[in-house]
């Protein structure tokens, strides 16, 4: 059956990785980005900045009067790498309002329809750096939010045939990785040498975890954080 399913900062990384998996499997995809430059995406891609709240809801009322979403991809998302010392309260807030608030104004949006039809998927895109990354207190503690956000949207809506799970990826080779730890570099080695595997995750295993959790007979599954980082979270500490 084909479903619609909205990913914001659908344009690179592991939300490109999402939309393209998504629609090879049949589904049609809408995604929200920040511009819009790339014609190959496998869907229709808005373009819209989510660090405007009157500008993210308008574009979200215009999404829902074209389309019946039946799932949401919670993925765009700021890191500012800052040590304790100086992290100044307008990064912290940036970081906080990018990686939250579009959540919660998307979920806000989608919720009725999917609760008219009593059948919606929602994912919310977190990070391994929750357990604890030296230089992330403004990124960390955003993503710790949205598996907050996820356990108790998962508890509301536990009867509504919607399920609320979230994903925490390891380091993943992106271009946003790579700006800042280039192939051979030390920071590469160093977050190598954090993941058991030995290796770092690509955006296309981080799609398959987010698009099993947005199928079908994925509907036992909620308030869920699976953690995609090639063993990272089970003894090692990142750097």
């Amino acid at each position: 059956m084909q479903r619609t399913f909205l990913i914001t900062g659908a344009s690179k990384g592991i939300g490109r990785a999402i939309s393209e998996r998504l629609a090879s499997a049949g589904h049609r995809v809408v995604g929200i980005a920040r511009r819009v430059e790339d014609s190959g995406f496998p869907g229709e891609l808005i373009a819209a900045d989510l660090r405007d709240c009157d500008s993210t809801v308008q574009t979200l009322e215009g999404l829902k009067a074209r389309y019946t979403f039946d799932g949401l991809v919670n993925n765009v998302g700021l890191v500012k790498p800052q040590g304790i010392a100086e992290v100044d309260l307008t990064s912290f807030e940036d970081v906080m309002k990018l990686n939250l608030y579009p959540a919660l104004l998307a979920t806000q949006a989608l919720l009725p329809d999917m609760s008219a039809r009593r059948w919606g998927r929602i994912v919310n895109i977190s990070s391994l750096t929750v357990l604890g990354v030296r230089q992330r207190t403004s990124y960390a503690a955003a993503k710790a939010a949205l598996i907050s956000f996820t356990r108790g949207w998962a508890l509301e809506l536990a009867q509504s045939g919607i399920t609320v799970n979230a994903i925490a990826p390891g380091p993943v080779d992106t271009d946003l990785f790579r700006s800042a730890n280039p192939e051979g570099s030390p920071g590469e080695a160093a977050y190598v040498a954090a993941v058991p595997m030995g290796r770092l995750g690509q955006p296309h295993e981080i799609a398959a975890a987010a698009t099993f959790l947005l199928d079908e007979h994925s509907s036992f599954i909620t308030g869920q954080t699976l953690y995609v980082d090639g063993g990272a979270s089970i003894g090692r500490s990142l750097i």
